[in-house]
């Protein structure tokens, strides 16, 4: 049996497949610009960020210093990651290599 989300709904169906549509980066900037605020998408950007140094085994310091986010956030992101849906190891694993750091 697949996964099945505790967030599913037709809504919810329908933002991933625009998001699935979209062909290239210049589309996703336009698109989440449309939907996100900018706090929105920076939040988002900035947990999968963290995500992406604690799968390549950053510790919470180096994580802390690069990105300024707080510990609590480090830790539930952290969380996330180890018990979570996996859905940030899927992500990050699919990220080209040498894929520039921001």
């Amino acid at each position: 049996m697949g996964y099945v989300s505790k967030f599913k709904t037709e809504e919810t169906d329908l933002l991933f497949q625009a998001i699935l549509s979209l062909k290239d980066g210049e589309e996703c900037y336009r698109f989440f610009e449309d939907v996100c605020t900018i706090n929105e998408l920076h939040a988002m950007s900035q947990r999968f960020y963290i995500a992406k140094l604690l799968l390549e085994g950053r510790t919470y310091q180096d994580i802390e210093e690069i990105t300024k986010a707080s510990t609590a956030t480090i830790s539930r992101i952290n969380k996330c990651c180890r018990y979570g849906a996996e859905g940030y190891k899927i992500a990050v694993g699919r990220l080209a290599p040498g894929t520039p750091e921001p």
